[in-house]
């Protein structure tokens, strides 16, 4: 484990040479204001190498508030570039469920009339191994969180927690093991019970502020690691990735114009 820590590892994506160390994680690819372990760290370097993952591109990233257990994260881009790469991909439709009239509309994009209720989203998925297309379709009250994003996109946010639900059922075998934002129970599958739930509810959902935005943190300046008391606003943390959010929506880059 301390080698790891020091000496950087090298590895391929894409015909690119990676070279990760725990330091560099550490000072560069860490965001929160707790103090990741060894162990969360050499984790996250694993990870990022058996999954030919590149977190200098933001496919990947590590999120710790306080002392709750980091979350380690894969971004929707890396999600889009897998099923780009495999050879059975062949595109996919998503859209948003809106209820008209009392009427269930499903809609394709994530456009609607202020008379609309929306209801949920839905996504599809083809394949030209499978006989059928691999759909979804999921319920704005099961996967809507209180987060600024889901506030201000509630339409974007189902459209896209649709399809990366879409994406891992229909390639199980390179998406099946990584976890994004989207993952409703992610803090509560890997946070251990707290004496101080309260504490505890405040950060999972600060984690879920950094984490929910559909652009991963910035590659900062090496500095002290904080001290886990220092108090960090984690609303300014959001407002900040909701600005860069807002200028791009990588899961449009790989849709089938055709669908």
């Amino acid at each position: 484990m301390a080698d790891l820590m020091t000496k950087p590892i090298n590895y391929e994506v894409n015909g690119e040479q990676v070279n990760l160390s725990g330091q560099m994680v550490r000072d560069y690819l860490t965001s929160g204001n707790g103090k990741v372990s060894d162990q969360e760290v050499v984790m996250f370097i694993q990870l990022c190498r058996y999954q030919k993952l590149n977190p200098f591109l933001h496919e990947a990233y590590l999120v710790k508030f306080g002392s709750s257990p980091a979350q380690i994260i894969t971004s929707k881009e890396a999600f889009m570039k897998r099923a780009e790469n495999n050879a059975h991909y062949r595109g996919y439709k998503a859209g948003i469920i809106i209820e008209r009239n009392n009427e269930i509309i499903y809609q394709k994009g994530a456009f609607s009339l202020s008379s609309d209720k929306l209801v949920g989203g839905w996504a599809e998925v083809m394949r030209d191994d499978r006989d059928e297309n691999i759909r979804v379709e999921i319920g704005l009250d099961e996967f809507s969180k209180s987060q600024s994003t889901w506030k201000s996109m509630p339409k974007t946010m189902i459209r896209k927690t649709a399809l990366v639900n879409a994406l891992r059922e229909a390639f199980p075998e390179t998406l099946g093991a990584l976890y994004t934002e989207d993952d409703k129970d992610l803090n509560e599958a890997r946070q251990p019970r707290s004496i101080n739930a309260k504490e505890d509810s405040k950060q999972a959902q600060s984690i879920d502020d950094l984490i929910e935005q559909d652009t991963e943190p910035e590659i900062k300046e090496a500095q002290p690691v904080q001290d886990e008391n220092t108090v960090i606003d984690p609303e300014e943390i959001a407002r900040e990735i909701d600005e860069d959010a807002a200028k791009t929506d990588p899961t449009n880059i790989f849709e089938n114009p055709a669908y």
